[in-house]
């Protein structure tokens, strides 16, 4: 697994905290964060160096209802996939949590790969909706678009679809390198008419389009023989051009 996808765990149940962090890193797929409460999930969500692909969500938290929770989050133009567990699966309760804007909704006691399974469906459904926006450096990246906004510029950069899913893989591996290969097999399928020349040839191009200077990346790095994305766009120590 190239990296791994930070989910929020909001529940009271320190029990079920434990059983589900443990079951979400057992593959290295995901990087479960607690929170027991309204108050330290609205902290961890405010937190300007976090973000999470999805939340896990309880109803009944000692300083709320996590229905009203999720309605709020929405009010805010928060937007990835929200999954309420519940100790109900009264029609009504079900209707009230997918109004609030959840969407999904699983009622305890649950099964653990049937609730994984939902997670990763909802994460791919939002990865391919209008809604699905990532922060790279200065721009706003709208891997459905393909598009990339930079709004202290005014300015648009159109992609390639290639490009994008260069992008779009790179970010979900959470800063880790990801070597020339696995991308290729990733964004290309197993072609073997497909060679790590035309890999090199798009991150050029790439770089030429998001990098402030394309000869030292700040973005778009080469390291641990593939490629790594530095949504912070961190500069380099070194002002050497970056090999491809």
């Amino acid at each position: 697994m190239a990296g791994s996808r930070p989910v929020l765990i909001v529940d009271d149940d320190e029990t079920l905290r434990t059983l589900l962090v443990e079951q979400l890193r057992l593959e290295g797929e995901f990087e479960p964060v607690e929170a027991s409460s309204v108050a330290e999930a609205t902290k961890l969500v405010d937190n300007a160096d976090a973000h999470f692909d999805a939340i896990l969500l309880d109803v009944t938290l000692p300083d709320g209802d996590g229905r009203d929770f999720c309605a709020e989050l929405r009010r805010r133009g928060i937007r990835m996939p929200i999954i309420i567990l519940t100790g109900s699966d009264d029609e009504a309760d079900v209707v009230r949590g997918l109004d609030a804007g959840a969407n999904d909704y699983v009622a305890k006691p649950f099964r653990i790969a049937e609730l994984l399974a939902r997670l990763r469906a909802q994460m791919r459904i939002f990865e391919n909706s209008e809604d699905a926006v990532f922060a790279i450096g200065p721009y706003v990246f709208r891997p459905s678009a393909k598009l990339l906004q930079e709004p202290t510029r005014n300015r648009r950069i159109r992609l390639t679809e290639k490009e994008a899913a260069i992008l779009k893989f790179l970010y979900r591996a959470g800063q880790q390198p990801v070597p020339r290969q696995v991308l290729l097999n990733e964004v290309w399928g197993y072609n073997a008419a497909v060679t790590t020349h035309t890999l090199e040839t798009h991150i050029y191009r790439l770089r030429q389009k998001i990098e402030p200077n394309p000869t030292s990346a700040c973005l778009l790095l080469t390291e641990g023989g593939g490629y790594r994305l530095d949504p912070a766009g961190t500069p380099l120590a070194t002002t050497q051009p970056v090999r491809v």
